[in-house]
């Protein structure tokens, strides 16, 4: 009944990495006035299913609600519906993020990243399909720590908007010129190059609204505009752009503080934020890491767990 009551507080992130969701839950069900009330829903895909289905099951995170999917049991998710299915299973794609060879040359190295051609990773696209009987949900990406609560998100008017999300363009360089090709004219005609970017990551999506606008339909459109990726190069972010031109409600920038993953962060905002994310390719649960913001994330681990222990993490 918890899964489909619209009174609790859904929450939902796609992964394939175990211990880095684990902390996403762990860190939100601390940080939380009322874990009872709040439902994980989590898709990974056919390898980690077992392994993520049992973690959840052995560990107990405050009364926190947690299901878990696979997204290979989605029917709907097949290539004659979704484009980017399609586009994944060609072979000159596969060519361009794995082999690095493209039509006019090497392929540039961050582009050459498995991520880009993971399902799991375009699956925020279609919310609305993987939970059919909610009606809002906050998407969360697995590189991300929670240190407040965040049953406030869901009072949040966004005045009919279907995405709340907290804008990036403090600099200029987090304006939709960055990420898109205005040298096209389909790109030209439809969107402000100086449009405010926004971020991935902590999002609250009104899937009713979404269903309402078929925001799905508009995705679709320019994943079949961009075959050739001359819209955009890579990722999930410019489609995202697109996509939600237009439907985006501007969140407080507390809500969700980014850049742990590669750069310096104001300590200010780290101890107002609500949501800390890592992006960037410094994850903490790497060497890589930055070293000074690796605790941020640690804390929410139990490395005396007998698991972790035989699994020689520390």
């Amino acid at each position: 009944m918890k899964l489909k009551d619209s009174n609790l507080f859904h929450f939902c992130v796609f992964s394939d990495n175990i211990l880095a969701t684990s902390v996403v839950v762990n860190s939100t069900s601390i940080s939380s006035k009322n874990p009872d009330n709040i439902v994980f829903h989590l898709v990974t895909d056919e390898i980690n299913y077992a392994a993520m289905k049992a973690w959840f099951a052995m560990n107990d995170f405050r009364g926190v609600t947690v299901e878990v999917q696979k997204f290979e049991d989605f029917t709907w998710l097949n290539a004659s519906y979704v484009p980017v299915l399609k586009q994944l299973q060609d072979t000159e794609t596969q060519s361009y993020y794995f082999s690095g060879n493209s039509g006019d040359g090497r392929t540039p190295i961050k582009f050459r990243n498995p991520k880009y051609l993971s399902m799991l990773n375009h699956l925020r696209f279609y919310i609305p399909e993987v939970f059919p009987a909610l009606k809002k949900v906050v998407f969360l990406d697995d590189d991300v720590v929670v240190q407040k609560d965040l049953s406030g998100l869901f009072s949040l008017d966004l005045n009919g908007n279907v995405n709340g999300a907290v804008e990036t363009c403090m600099e200029t360089f987090h304006r939709y010129h960055k990420y898109l090709n205005y040298s096209h004219p389909l790109i030209r005609a439809h969107f402000d190059p100086d449009a405010c970017g926004w971020a991935f990551g902590m999002n609250v999506f009104d899937l009713v609204e979404w269903r309402k606008k078929n925001v799905t339909g508009i995705y679709h459109y320019w994943q079949e505009k961009n075959v050739d990726r001359t819209l955009w190069k890579l990722g999930t972010l410019p489609p995202g752009l697109l996509t939600f031109y237009g439907l985006t409600e501007p969140l407080d920038p507390s809500w969700h503080v980014l850049g742990f993953g590669y750069t310096t962060v104001d300590p200010q905002l780290i101890e107002r934020g609500a949501v800390l994310h890592f992006n960037g390719n410094s994850k903490p649960w790497l060497k890589i890491g930055i070293e000074k913001y690796k605790p941020l994330w640690e804390k929410f681990v139990d490395y005396s767990h007998p698991l972790l222990q035989q699994c020689n993490f520390h």
